[in-house]
Protein backbone atom coordinates (compact mmCIF):
# COMPACT_ATOMS: atom_id res chain seq x y z
CA UNK A 1 0.00 0.00 0.00
CA UNK A 2 1.05 3.59 -0.48
CA UNK A 3 0.53 6.28 2.11
CA UNK A 4 -0.88 9.39 0.47
CA UNK A 5 -1.46 12.57 2.41
CA UNK A 6 -4.17 14.81 1.00
CA UNK A 7 -3.80 18.45 2.03
CA UNK A 8 -6.34 21.23 1.57
CA UNK A 9 -4.23 24.02 0.11
CA UNK A 10 -6.54 26.63 1.61
CA UNK A 11 -6.07 25.38 5.15
CA UNK A 12 -2.54 24.04 5.30
CA UNK A 13 -0.81 27.35 5.90
CA UNK A 14 1.81 26.81 8.59
CA UNK A 15 3.97 29.50 6.99
CA UNK A 16 1.57 32.13 8.31
CA UNK A 17 2.83 31.34 11.79
CA UNK A 18 6.23 32.75 10.93
CA UNK A 19 7.00 36.41 10.55
CA UNK A 20 9.47 37.58 7.93
CA UNK A 21 12.47 37.59 10.24
CA UNK A 22 11.80 34.03 11.36
CA UNK A 23 11.44 32.90 7.76
CA UNK A 24 14.72 34.55 6.81
CA UNK A 25 16.45 32.98 9.80
CA UNK A 26 15.16 29.56 8.81
CA UNK A 27 16.46 30.00 5.28
CA UNK A 28 19.88 31.21 6.42
CA UNK A 29 20.21 28.35 8.90
CA UNK A 30 19.38 25.73 6.28
CA UNK A 31 21.70 27.35 3.74
CA UNK A 32 24.58 27.35 6.20
CA UNK A 33 23.91 23.74 7.19
CA UNK A 34 23.84 22.64 3.57
CA UNK A 35 27.01 24.59 2.80
CA UNK A 36 28.80 22.78 5.59
CA UNK A 37 28.51 19.63 3.50
CA UNK A 38 30.59 19.76 0.35
CA UNK A 39 29.41 18.00 -2.84
CA UNK A 40 32.04 15.34 -2.26
CA UNK A 41 30.64 14.45 1.14
CA UNK A 42 26.95 14.21 0.43
CA UNK A 43 24.73 12.75 3.16
CA UNK A 44 23.31 10.23 0.71
CA UNK A 45 24.59 8.30 -2.25
CA UNK A 46 23.07 7.01 -5.48
CA UNK A 47 19.74 7.96 -7.01
CA UNK A 48 18.40 4.46 -6.42
CA UNK A 49 19.11 4.54 -2.68
CA UNK A 50 15.71 3.98 -1.05
CA UNK A 51 16.71 5.53 2.27
CA UNK A 52 17.36 9.16 1.30
CA UNK A 53 14.69 10.57 3.61
CA UNK A 54 15.32 8.20 6.51
CA UNK A 55 19.08 8.77 6.52
CA UNK A 56 18.73 12.56 6.26
CA UNK A 57 16.09 12.55 8.99
CA UNK A 58 18.39 10.69 11.37
CA UNK A 59 21.21 13.16 10.72
CA UNK A 60 18.95 16.16 11.36
CA UNK A 61 17.47 14.60 14.50
CA UNK A 62 20.98 14.30 15.92
CA UNK A 63 22.19 17.70 14.75
CA UNK A 64 19.12 19.56 16.03
CA UNK A 65 18.52 17.40 19.09
CA UNK A 66 15.02 16.38 18.13
CA UNK A 67 13.18 13.35 19.54
CA UNK A 68 14.44 10.14 18.00
CA UNK A 69 12.55 9.10 14.86
CA UNK A 70 10.25 12.16 14.87
CA UNK A 71 11.40 13.48 11.50
CA UNK A 72 11.58 10.07 9.88
CA UNK A 73 8.03 9.31 11.05
CA UNK A 74 6.58 12.59 9.79
CA UNK A 75 8.39 12.05 6.50
CA UNK A 76 6.90 8.57 6.23
CA UNK A 77 3.39 9.90 6.87
CA UNK A 78 3.90 12.66 4.33
CA UNK A 79 5.48 10.66 1.50
CA UNK A 80 5.22 6.97 2.36
CA UNK A 81 5.33 4.71 -0.70
CA UNK A 82 4.83 0.94 -0.65
CA UNK A 83 7.51 -0.89 -2.59
CA UNK A 84 6.39 -4.28 -3.86
CA UNK A 85 9.97 -5.20 -4.72
CA UNK A 86 11.15 -5.00 -1.11
CA UNK A 87 7.87 -5.34 0.77
CA UNK A 88 8.39 -2.17 2.77
CA UNK A 89 6.97 1.31 3.16
CA UNK A 90 9.55 4.05 2.57
CA UNK A 91 9.50 7.85 2.59
CA UNK A 92 9.90 8.88 -1.05
CA UNK A 93 12.06 11.99 -1.62
CA UNK A 94 10.78 12.71 -5.13
CA UNK A 95 7.15 13.18 -4.05
CA UNK A 96 5.14 16.13 -5.41
CA UNK A 97 1.66 17.04 -4.16
CA UNK A 98 -0.62 19.54 -5.89
CA UNK A 99 -4.39 19.94 -5.60
CA UNK A 100 -4.60 17.02 -3.20
CA UNK A 101 -2.85 14.56 -5.49
CA UNK A 102 0.52 13.04 -4.63
CA UNK A 103 2.82 11.84 -7.39
CA UNK A 104 5.81 9.64 -6.68
CA UNK A 105 8.39 10.40 -9.35
CA UNK A 106 11.12 7.97 -10.27
CA UNK A 107 14.01 10.46 -10.03
CA UNK A 108 14.88 13.86 -8.63
CA UNK A 109 15.07 15.37 -12.12
CA UNK A 110 11.61 14.04 -12.95
CA UNK A 111 10.20 15.60 -9.77
CA UNK A 112 11.79 18.97 -10.56
CA UNK A 113 10.41 18.85 -14.11
CA UNK A 114 6.94 18.07 -12.74
CA UNK A 115 7.03 21.09 -10.41
CA UNK A 116 8.13 23.37 -13.23
CA UNK A 117 5.22 22.12 -15.35
CA UNK A 118 2.77 22.77 -12.52
CA UNK A 119 4.15 26.26 -11.95
CA UNK A 120 3.98 27.03 -15.67
CA UNK A 121 0.29 26.13 -15.58
CA UNK A 122 -0.32 28.65 -12.79
CA UNK A 123 -0.31 26.30 -9.79
CA UNK A 124 1.73 27.69 -6.89
CA UNK A 125 0.59 25.63 -3.89
CA UNK A 126 2.87 22.63 -4.31
CA UNK A 127 4.27 20.36 -1.60
CA UNK A 128 7.72 18.95 -2.31
CA UNK A 129 10.30 16.51 -1.02
CA UNK A 130 10.72 14.32 2.02
CA UNK A 131 8.76 16.63 4.32
CA UNK A 132 6.35 18.06 1.72
CA UNK A 133 7.25 21.71 2.25
CA UNK A 134 4.71 23.95 0.54
CA UNK A 135 6.44 26.26 -1.94
CA UNK A 136 3.64 28.85 -1.83
CA UNK A 137 3.51 29.29 1.94
CA UNK A 138 7.26 28.87 2.41
CA UNK A 139 8.60 30.91 -0.53
CA UNK A 140 11.91 31.65 1.22
CA UNK A 141 12.60 28.06 2.23
CA UNK A 142 14.87 27.09 -0.68
CA UNK A 143 17.08 28.91 -3.13
CA UNK A 144 16.13 26.52 -5.95
CA UNK A 145 14.14 23.41 -6.77
CA UNK A 146 17.42 21.51 -6.62
CA UNK A 147 17.68 22.49 -2.96
CA UNK A 148 13.99 21.83 -2.35
CA UNK A 149 14.43 18.22 -3.43
CA UNK A 150 17.73 17.72 -1.62
CA UNK A 151 16.67 15.34 1.19
CA UNK A 152 18.99 16.83 3.80
CA UNK A 153 18.07 20.45 3.01
CA UNK A 154 14.35 19.71 2.80
CA UNK A 155 14.35 17.95 6.16
CA UNK A 156 16.62 20.55 7.78
CA UNK A 157 14.07 23.26 6.99
CA UNK A 158 11.23 21.14 8.36
CA UNK A 159 13.22 20.39 11.51
CA UNK A 160 13.74 24.05 12.37
CA UNK A 161 10.12 24.78 11.49
CA UNK A 162 8.88 22.01 13.80
CA UNK A 163 11.01 23.44 16.62
CA UNK A 164 9.39 26.83 16.00
CA UNK A 165 5.94 25.25 16.14
CA UNK A 166 6.85 23.48 19.38
CA UNK A 167 7.70 26.81 20.98
CA UNK A 168 4.32 28.17 19.94
CA UNK A 169 2.33 25.08 20.89
CA UNK A 170 4.49 24.16 23.91
CA UNK A 171 4.49 20.47 23.03
CA UNK A 172 5.71 18.17 20.29
CA UNK A 173 2.20 16.83 19.88
CA UNK A 174 0.88 20.30 19.07
CA UNK A 175 3.84 20.95 16.78
CA UNK A 176 3.05 17.78 14.85
CA UNK A 177 -0.57 18.81 14.43
CA UNK A 178 0.22 22.40 13.43
CA UNK A 179 2.71 21.15 10.86
CA UNK A 180 -0.28 19.82 8.95
CA UNK A 181 -2.98 22.39 9.73
CA UNK A 182 -4.13 24.95 12.27
CA UNK A 183 -7.71 23.69 11.90
CA UNK A 184 -8.53 21.34 14.78
CA UNK A 185 -10.66 19.01 12.67
CA UNK A 186 -7.63 18.44 10.43
CA UNK A 187 -4.71 18.48 12.82
CA UNK A 188 -6.18 16.05 15.40
CA UNK A 189 -6.41 13.08 12.97
CA UNK A 190 -2.94 13.95 11.65
CA UNK A 191 -1.54 14.03 15.20
CA UNK A 192 -2.96 10.59 15.89
CA UNK A 193 -1.66 9.17 12.64
CA UNK A 194 1.87 10.41 13.31
CA UNK A 195 1.84 9.39 16.98
CA UNK A 196 0.60 5.87 16.20
CA UNK A 197 3.20 5.36 13.49
CA UNK A 198 5.92 6.93 15.65
CA UNK A 199 5.17 4.45 18.42
CA UNK A 200 5.13 1.53 15.97
CA UNK A 201 8.41 2.61 14.35
CA UNK A 202 10.21 2.94 17.68
CA UNK A 203 8.97 -0.48 18.70
CA UNK A 204 10.08 -1.98 15.37
CA UNK A 205 13.57 -0.53 15.70
CA UNK A 206 13.84 -1.71 19.31
CA UNK A 207 12.88 -5.26 18.29
CA UNK A 208 15.40 -5.21 15.43
CA UNK A 209 18.18 -4.09 17.76
CA UNK A 210 17.25 -6.76 20.28
CA UNK A 211 17.30 -9.43 17.58
CA UNK A 212 20.72 -8.28 16.35
CA UNK A 213 22.08 -8.29 19.90
CA UNK A 214 20.83 -11.83 20.50
CA UNK A 215 22.34 -12.99 17.21
CA UNK A 216 25.69 -11.44 18.15
CA UNK A 217 25.56 -13.04 21.60
CA UNK A 218 24.75 -16.44 20.07
CA UNK A 219 27.69 -16.17 17.69
CA UNK A 220 30.01 -15.21 20.52
CA UNK A 221 28.79 -18.12 22.63
CA UNK A 222 29.37 -20.51 19.73
CA UNK A 223 33.03 -19.54 19.68
CA UNK A 224 33.58 -20.96 23.17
Amino acid sequence: MARTLHKNSQEWRPGRLLNLLAALWLTLWVSNAAAATSPGTSHYTAENDLNHCQNSAQINEQEQRLPRMLLSTVSLVETGKWLRSTGENVAWPWTVNARGQSRYHRTKNAAIAAVKTLQASGISSIDVGCMQINLHYHPEAFSSLEDAFDPYTNIAYAAVFLKTLRKKGRSWNKAIGYYHSRTRARYIPYQRKVQNLWKAERRRVALERRAKRRTAEARTAAEF
